[in-house]
């Protein structure tokens, strides 16, 4: 045998023995990426941990949401307590308004009363006075020349003092004017010079007492048909 021929018979040998090495790495390398591929011990342990903190995080969030709903609640509860307090206190004010009000109006009726009590009695004392006076007058009339003549215009005076205390004024109309129906009584219609309808002579006095007129004057009327 010549050297070349042993040296083709060893390449053959380097070859195989290089394509085994190479082999063998690979297969390695494939072994490596397919544990890689199934999840080696490094990942499994990160997996987990990312579940472990989602697993607390979900129960944190949980725990939030029942604390809020808790708040919530409580937070109705005081605004509806808080509207019961606002819708006593503004019945309460109603009820007091309403108190006042009453109160008010009946301080003032009972003022009206007594004012209308008052102004009864003076209007019965009037009542009862003025037929006096009316024959105060005619008595001075009658006694012209007398001797009771001063005695009597000095009570006169007296009495008018009384009546113009109280608010009492008398009704007496001047001859020629027109005839109120509301204060004047129309005794008698005689013919007279004077316009016809206008008073002609005042018989007896009235009396009124501030807008109330206690009794009519009498009086005689003109039919405007004198001589």
């Amino acid at each position: 045998m010549s050297d070349d021929d042993a040296v083709d018979v060893e390449t053959p040998d380097a070859e195989g023995d290089a394509a085994r090495t190479n082999g063998t790495a690979e297969a390695t390398a494939e072994e490596g990426s397919a544990e890689s591929a199934d999840g080696g011990p490094a990942d499994g342990d990160a997996r987990r941990d990312e579940e472990a903190l989602a697993a607390a995080v979900a129960e944190h969030d949980a725990a939030l949401a029942r604390e809020v709903a808790a708040m919530e609640a409580d937070l109705a509860e005081a605004r509806a307590a808080l509207r019961e307090r606002d819708e006593e206190a503004e019945e309460l004010k109603s009820k007091l308004a309403r108190v006042k009000a009453d109160f008010s109006n009946y301080k003032e009726r009972a003022k009206r009363k007594q004012d209308e009590i008052r102004e009864r009695a003076s209007e019965a004392l009037v009542e009862r006075l003025a037929p006096v006076r009316n024959d105060l007058l005619r008595a001075l009339d009658q006694e012209e020349g007398s001797d009771l003549r001063p005695g009597v215009e000095s009570t006169l005076e007296k009495f008018d003092e009384v009546l113009a205390e109280e608010g009492v004024e008398s009704i007496a109309p001047e001859p020629g004017e027109e005839v109120d129906p509301a204060r004047h009584q129309v005794m008698l219609r005689v013919d007279s010079d004077r316009p016809e309808g206008t008073v002609h002579e005042v018989y007896e006095p009235g009396y009124e007492m501030g807008d109330r007129v206690l009794s009519e004057a009498k009086v005689t009327v003109s039919t405007g048909d004198g001589e």
